[in-house]
Parts: structure tokens; sequence; C-alpha cells
């Protein structure tokens, strides 16, 4: 079987990210990778690892067994009319942008094309992504997969869940920072200096995340390992709840959905 050809159109920092996780993950060679952008002085760096950029989508379509759509919303039906011309009937078509529906795309190249969206989130820069997807084929599904495991982590999810995932996994990456800042100005306020309270903290919480991922329990039983009787852990979650941690978080989530 021949190694298909990724072509990453707009390739910023997630477009970026996946051509050199695909590279260090040994999911592709160098030369089966193009990539396109305006600014092409942004990627030139790498051609030196061999890969192949272009300013012009239309030179690096044509010989691209997969096309990933790694520009703004507004500009993805745009490029897809731009490109119908160069693709094969079994070109996969990935979007990574968020709300434009795959029957949005259908109109453009039509039904029969393999077409996915993705969501990942900027994790995919330290290859600790949270990947989910969704497509119209179960042709292609296998690359797409292999494709976003290169950056971490992938789930496949109904359409109907994409602006969830949106909130939940992208979004949720700014929601946790903000946690973790928290957590540090409170360190910080009962006596580290903040270089220390950060390296307590995101270590306590890569800690937390691994219980739950390497255990499988829900979180209220690890947090029962924690809270003994009249213990201090116990009285600092009823104070956060007393002040609406939960709800507040939730309430931010739902928000987020709504916008969306």
């Amino acid at each position: 079987m021949k190694t298909k050809n990724v072509a990453i159109i707009g390739a910023g920092n997630l477009g970026i990210s996946i051509a050199e996780g695909l590279v260090k993950k040994q999911k592709r060679k160098a030369e089966n990778i193009l990539l396109s952008r305006n600014q092409i002085q942004k990627i030139e760096h790498l051609k030196k690892m061999g890969m192949i950029v272009s300013q012009k989508n239309a030179e690096i379509v044509p010989v691209a067994d997969v096309v990933i759509l790694a520009v703004k919303p507004y500009k993805v039906l745009e490029i897809l009319k731009e490109i119908q011309p160069y693709l094969q009937p079994s070109t996969i078509i990935v979007s990574v942008a968020t709300g434009i529906e795959i029957s949005s795309m259908q109109k453009i190249i039509g039904n029969q094309q393999p077409i996915f969206r993705a969501m990942p989130n900027t994790a995919a820069a330290v290859s600790e992504s949270m990947s989910c997807i969704c497509g119209n084929s179960e042709e292609g599904r296998k690359e797409v997969e292999d494709i976003f495991q290169s950056i971490g982590e992938t789930i496949f999810i109904t359409e109907k869940l994409m602006n969830a995932a949106t909130v939940v996994g992208a979004c949720g990456i700014a929601y946790v920072l903000r946690f973790i800042r928290a957590m540090i100005q409170g360190g910080v306020e009962i006596g580290f200096d903040s270089q220390t309270a950060s390296k307590i903290v995101t270590q306590t919480v890569k800690d937390a995340a691994e219980l739950l991922i390497q255990n499988g329990l829900h979180p209220e039983q690890e947090i029962d390992k924690v809270t003994t009787p009249k213990g201090c852990t116990i009285v600092g979650l009823n104070e956060m709840e007393h002040q609406g941690f939960s709800s507040s978080l939730i309430k931010g989530i739902k928000t987020s959905f709504e916008k969306i």
C-alpha cells in the first residue's frame, strides 16, 4: 500500500503541529507532507525537514490523498470552491474549523467525497491534544484517526456533538488554565513564591488527571480518598462550593455552548 500524501492548507500553529507530529511519530515521511500558507516565510523552515511548502493550494492538492483545511471558518467554503477541480473522488477532506457542517461542504464538493470534521485543542503543540472527530464515511476513518493521533488522543463522536466538543475539549483548555492560575495565586497567598507554587500546582493537576485516566474512576471516588473526616480538604471543598465553584463552571460551559 502506497504512503498517502497529506496536504495541509492554512499551515498555522495547528497545521505545523500536525505536520511535525506526523514526522515525529513516524506516521509519514517528510516528503509526503505538503503545506500551503500565504505567509510562506513562516513555514520555510519545514522545507529543511524535507516537506513541500507552497503559497498556492493548486500546487499541493492534486497530489494529496488527504486534505486538511486548517483555516478560519469563514474561509472553508471559499477554499473548497477553489480546490474542488483538483480533488480525486477518493480524496479525504478534513476540516478543523468550528461550526462548518459536513452538509455545507457537501454542497460544494459533492456527497460522495469522504468528509471529516476534527476538533483538536492547543495541546497539539506538545502532542497532547484531545481531538474529537466525526465524518460522513467509513472510508478514510482509520486514516484520519491515524493523523490526529500524531498530536495526541482521538475520539469519534456524532456531528451533532461537535459544538459541545469545541466547548469541552478546546475552550476547556482555557477553563483548566484559569483554574490552575487560581490555584497558583492561592499558593502564593499562603506562602509560596509563584515559581514554586506553579511547579506544585501544574504537577498536581497532571497527577489528578492521571489518576482518572489510569484508574478509570469517577472523580468523586478519588476525592473520597483525600477527604478525611473533619479534615482540611473537605472544609476547603465545601467553602469552594458555597462560593459557587461547580455551578459557575457549569454555567460558563453552557454560556460558551450557547455562543457557538
